[in-house]
């Protein structure tokens, strides 16, 4: 497998941050599989985090290990919110 850079560029890693689920269903990301569509609606950025890690893992491990930090911290902020808003 080839480098990320060589496939994506800075403003994918922006988008992938802030928009997750719309970037993943409308970039060359690869897709399909029922873990593929649970991933997408319900945890985008652990979905991200995998295929980076799955992709890349190999020759961009600083990337993938913000992939993850940034994902798991997304991810528990995100549901934190969700659940002070609904009390």
């Amino acid at each position: 497998m080839d480098s990320f850079w060589l496939h994506h560029g800075l403003w994918f890693i922006v988008f992938m941050c802030f928009f997750p689920r719309l970037t993943l269903l409308f970039s060359s990301v690869p897709f399909g599989g029922l873990l593929w569509w649970l991933g997408w609606i319900f945890a985008p950025r652990l979905l991200v985090a995998i295929l980076a890690t799955y992709n890349y893992g190999h020759s961009n491990l600083i990337l993938c290990v913000l992939a993850w930090i940034w994902a798991l911290a997304g991810e528990g902020t995100e549901k934190t919110v969700v659940v002070r808003t609904a009390r």
